[in-house]
C-alpha cells in the first residue's frame, strides 16, 4: 500500500533527510553529502509544500516523477514547487556525492514582486527528464548565488535579510532560465526535429476521428504525445518558432478551417463541430481574432 508523505515545511524535510533543525524556519539549503542514503522509500511518495532547487552530481540514485524517472548521476538541476508528487526509487551512495538543495516555503516569497512571478519560471513544471544540464562555469555561477543565500541566514537575522534572500533566490532563477534558454539553442537541431514531429502530429490528429471524440488538441495532450511536458513543449516551440504550443495549435485549426470554407459547402457550425469545437461561438471567434473577418465573411472571398 502507498504511503504518502506531505512535506510542507522546512522542519519536516530536515527531519525526513536526517538533518539538525533548520536556520531559517522558511528557507535552507542542504548539501547532499550531509544527507542520509538509508531511507526505506519502497512504496512511498514525497507531496511537496515547498519548492526545491536542487544539483546533484554522484549520485547513484534514481527519482520517479510523473510518468519518468531521472539519474542524477551525471549531474544535473531540477526544479519541484508545490503540489508535484516525487517518487524516491533505488537509493544508494557514492564515495563523492556533490551538490546542494535549495528549499523555500512560500510563504518566504508570499508578498514579494517574485511571489507574483514565481509561475512565470516556467521549468518548475517541466518533468524531470527535462532537467537543466550545466557547464562547469554555470555550476559556479548557481553555486555561488547559493552560498550568498547562506550566508544570509546563518548570520544575524535583520531587516534586510529576508530582502536579500529573495533576490539572490530571484537572481538565481533568472540565470537558470538563462541557461534553460542556452540548452535549447545549443540543441536546436533536435529541436527542429520536435517542431517537426509536432506538426506532424498535428496532421495526422485532424485526419482522423480524433477531434470529434476528443474535440480539438490541447498542448497536454500533445506533449504526452511527444513525450514531455506541456510547459517544455510550449518553451521549446517559443524558442524555436516564436510561438507557443497553443498558437501553433490555433493557428494550425484555423488554417484547415480556411481550406473547409472555401472547399466545402458545409455550414460554419458543421466546420466547427468537424474541427473538434464544443460550440460554434468559439470557432467564430478565434477564427475572427486570427484573421480579422468571421468565417462567414472569408467564405465570401474570392
Amino acid at each position: 500500500m502507498t504511503t504518502f508523505i506531505h512535506i510542507d515545511s522546512i522542519t519536516k524535510a530536515h527531519e525526513l533527510l536526517g538533518l539538525q533543525p533548520p536556520k531559517h524556519p522558511l528557507v535552507s539549503i542542504i548539501p547532499v553529502e550531509d544527507v542520509r542514503h538509508d531511507f526505506d522509500f519502497e512504496d512511498v511518495r514525497l507531496t511537496l509544500g515547498l519548492y526545491i532547487v536542487s544539483l546533484k552530481e554522484g549520485m547513484q540514485c534514481n527519482f520517479g516523477y510523473g510518468r519518468n524517472s531521472y539519474d542524477f548521476t551525471n549531474g544535473t538541476m531540477i526544479f519541484t514547487k508545490p503540489g508535484q508528487v516525487l517518487t524516491p526509487e533505488n537509493q544508494g551512495t557514492s564515495e563523492n556525492p556533490k551538490g546542494w538543495m535549495l528549499l523555500f516555503h512560500p510563504d518566504l516569497i508570499r508578498k514579494s514582486q517574485l511571489g507574483n512571478s514565481i509561475e512565470n519560471y516556467s521549468f518548475f513544471s517541466y518533468e524531470i527528464f527535462e532537467a537543466l544540464h550545466l557547464s562547469e562555469e554555470e555550476k559556479q555561477t548557481v553555486t555561488d548565488l547559493i552560498h550568498k543565500i547562506e550566508a544570509e541566514f546563518r548570520q544575524h537575522i535583520d531587516k534586510h535579510s529576508q530582502k536579500l534572500i529573495i533576490a539572490t533566490i530571484g537572481l538565481l532563477l533568472d540565470y537558470c532560465m538563462r541557461y534553460y534558454d542556452r540548452q535549447f539553442y545549443v540543441r536546436t537541431n533536435l529541436n527542429q526535429d520536435y517542431v517537426s514531429n509536432f506538426e506532424t502530429l498535428l496532421s495526422s490528429y485532424f485526419q482522423s476521428s480524433k477531434p470529434s471524440e476528443l474535440g480539438l488538441p490541447t498542448v497536454k495532450y500533445c506533449g504526452e504525445q511527444l513525450q514531455m511536458s506541456s510547459n517544455y513543449l510550449s518553451d521549446l516551440l517559443k524558442k524555436e518558432t516564436g510561438k507557443s504550443a497553443k498558437d501553433h495549435i490555433n493557428t494550425f485549426v484555423v488554417n484547415r478551417a480556411k481550406n473547409k470554407l472555401m472547399g466545402s459547402k458545409a455550414s460554419v457550425s458543421q466546420i466547427a463541430y468537424d474541427l473538434g469545437f464544443d460550440y460554434p461561438q468559439h470557432f467564430s471567434t478565434l477564427f475572427k481574432k486570427k484573421t480579422g473577418i468571421s468565417p462567414a465573411k472569408y467564405r465570401t472571398l474570392n
